[in-house]
């Protein structure tokens, strides 16, 4: 492809902070616009062929071919754009994203990636312009990359769209809690002076956070085979009965060993007293990943941070805040989370 930026070029990232700016650091305006929860694309356009890359700079093309086609026909010069591929499920009315929906059309078959394209099929939500035409718009400040995408997308159609903005942090505020209930992540803050870094972590983002005590059931080793890796945690339902919500991890190497010794009364163990272990689900992303685990009493409560559900689980990897050997096990129910209130998903992306 010949275009006026690198293939691939990596995006720009963002600085988790907790709290809506009302400018930027150091000062300076800031645009604000929602946080798509889906998987990111960088879409190159050479007028005839399509590439999409992924964050990691691996090919997304091949999973989204209505995608393709959408581009090819919609974007008007060539160009390269960055956004978000979302999937929207749900009734006229009551549609929401749905990133279990989404990350199902990752498969190696190609067969069942035409099937999905028809049953699930994928939209791109664009928030930024890297390049127009022959020009690398990479040095310009986000005002103008904004102006320039507003104008590539003029005349885009669902399944494209032109993701909204605002200068009000007030408005901004209002968006982080209602189009939670679309199934949206956040807020994003853009300086409107900062030019497009690569790989920098240059915007800024404002995420729910909540925190639920939740009971640990086991642990994975660590991919060194030293110390424990990662908590195993669970919430009791209405039946009683213990359902994986996800887990916890990023512990220092030291505790990661403290871990171990701290964990190993509560390790269930067989008649010979080698330690029960356990198998647990497999990611499409990283099929060979070992997912064994350690199985534990369900008696140690901790208290965790987390952003939000999908489903029944933890979205993201939780974060450790505390034990809590105050609370009783049984008392870690789903009754505790915090759900939002149902939104629209298209009252945002209109």
């Amino acid at each position: 492809m010949d275009l006026p930026v690198d293939l691939p070029t990596e995006p720009m990232l963002a600085k988790a902070i907790p709290d809506i700016p009302a400018s930027a650091p150091g000062g300076g305006a800031l645009s604000y616009e929602p946080k798509w929860d889906g998987f990111r694309g960088i879409v190159y356009f050479d007028g005839t062929e399509v590439e999409i890359g992924s964050r990691g700079s691996k090919t997304l093309t091949r999973y989204f071919p209505e995608l393709v086609e959408v581009f090819r026909e919609q974007l008007p010069e060539p160009c390269v754009l960055d956004g978000e591929i979302i999937v929207r499920t749900g009734t006229p009315g009551a549609e929401r994203l749905d990133w279990e929906a989404l990350s199902q059309r990752i498969h190696p078959a190609e067969s069942r990636i035409r099937r999905l394209a028809e049953e699930t099929p994928a939209a791109f939500v664009a928030f930024d312009a890297l390049a127009a035409g022959d020009r690398s718009l990479l040095g310009a400040p986000f005002s103008e990359r904004r102006a320039e995408l507003e104008r590539l997308l003029a005349d885009a159609a669902a399944p494209l769209h032109l993701t909204r903005t605002t200068g009000d942090p007030e408005v901004a505020r209002s968006w982080l809690t209602e189009f939670e209930g679309a199934g949206l992540d956040g807020v994003v803050a853009k300086p409107l002076e900062a030019t497009y870094q690569p790989g920098k972590r240059t915007m800024l983002k404002i995420k729910h956070e909540r925190t639920a005590d939740v009971v640990v059931v086991g642990y994975r080793v660590h991919k060194s085979g030293r110390g424990v890796g990662s908590l195993l945690v669970a919430l009791h339902d209405d039946a009683g009965q213990l359902r994986n919500v996800g887990g916890i991890s990023a512990f220092s190497d030291a505790r990661r060993l403290e871990l171990v010794d701290q964990l190993d009364p509560l390790v269930k163990r067989d008649a010979e007293g080698n330690p029960v272990t356990g198998e647990g689900e497999r990611n499409r992303f990283s099929t060979n990943k070992d997912t064994s685990f350690v199985v534990l009493r369900p008696e140690l409560v901790v208290e965790v941070r987390y952003d939000q559900m999908e489903g029944d689980r933890f979205r993201h990897t939780a974060q450790f805040v505390r034990w809590r050997p105050d609370r009783d096990a049984a008392s870690c129910t789903f009754a505790q989370l915090d759900r939002p209130i149902a939104y629209d998903l298209d009252r945002v992306i209109r």
